[in-house]
């Protein structure tokens, strides 16, 4: 820190990470990469989530919306899903993991109106269960309504469930994220690899991202982590994408938000993001069929492999 100390604006040290976040004087920030590089830190990355780069979610006419809620079942199952909340919708309210604990309602960053990320969240859960009704969904909030969020979020963010989990004597046997980044050397950031790191006998899966190209995206392309593409042009692809799922014009729960109201209803969205948890929600049912981590990891990416590609990653 004294080495950058003409470069700081000012310090943060989040709660139970043994890092710091260093913000930089207005006028530095734009070479905050360089400068940490050069200093042998690792830059603070942005991740975004599905709407920022693909579209946003569409309502759907209640004639077009999913004709009967997810089964009410109850598994020995347990994901964590970090995005941007999880709200009482019908679909979750009545369900007795949803009352066990605080939940994390969405909310809006922006200043005014529908921002394009809010209510993600509830949508990525609602795909989750229609695959697999029975699962205990625990969410922690780690992207903003606008679709951003950072390294140093993400890893606190599990961080955080994995720490939860312990406290209630539960274990996590899938990890859902569903935004990423990209990084000026394609190494994944150390926090994220440290923290994904610390999952062994879980499953986590991460979309693969919406750019089209095959650069990888963190923490998806990470070995440990289970990538899910969308059978889409603008999904992400290469020989980090383990598993390819539909994405495209995906009807699930959705929250919309007001000043002082929400309405619930069903939307239609597209993206990776919607991909991801219905991988997640097979390896949940394998997990519920008796199939370790990794068998359950490498059963669902056979099932779900890209068309012309080996499931190697999955060994």
């Amino acid at each position: 820190m004294d080495r950058l100390g003409r470069w700081i604006d000012h310090v943060e040290h989040p709660a139970d990470r043994r890092v710091a976040r260093v913000r930089l004087r207005p006028a530095e920030r734009v070479r905050c990469v360089q400068i940490a590089v050069d200093h042998g830190y690792a830059p603070n990355h942005v991740h975004v989530g599905s709407p920022i780069m693909f579209g946003t979610a569409c309502p759907v006419p209640p004639e077009a919306a999913p004709s009967d809620p997810p089964r009410h079942e109850r598994w020995d199952v347990t994901a964590a899903v970090l995005d941007t909340g999880l709200d009482p919708h019908p679909w979750f309210a009545g369900r007795r993991w949803f009352t066990e604990r605080e939940q994390t309602p969405e909310v809006l960053d922006g200043r005014t109106g529908q921002d394009r990320h809010a209510g993600h969240g509830t949508f990525v859960a609602g795909v989750l269960l229609q695959h697999a009704p029975g699962v205990v969904i625990r969410q922690h909030r780690v992207l903003s309504s606008l679709g951003l969020t950072d390294d140093l979020t993400v890893a606190a963010g599990l961080h955080r469930a994995r720490r939860e989990a312990a406290e209630h004597g539960e274990r996590l046997d899938v990890v859902l994220l569903t935004a990423g980044c990209h990084t000026a050397d394609d190494r994944c950031p150390p926090v994220l690899r440290s923290e994904v790191s610390a999952f062994p006998d879980a499953v986590v899966v991460a979309a693969a991202g919406n750019g089209a190209t095959s650069r990888p995206s963190w923490p998806a392309a990470l070995p440990d982590v289970l990538a899910v593409g969308a059978d889409a042009a603008f999904s992400n692809r290469g020989s980090w994408v383990d598993a390819v799922a539909p994405g495209v014009d995906v009807v699930s729960s959705h929250v919309r938000l007001g000043p002082v109201t929400r309405d619930y209803g069903y939307a239609r969205w597209s993206g990776t993001s919607f991909a991801a948890p219905r991988v997640a929600a097979r390896v949940a049912e394998l997990v519920r069929q008796g199939r370790g981590a990794r068998e359950a990891r490498a059963q669902a990416v056979a099932e779900f492999a890209p068309a012309g590609v080996s499931p190697a990653r999955s060994s």
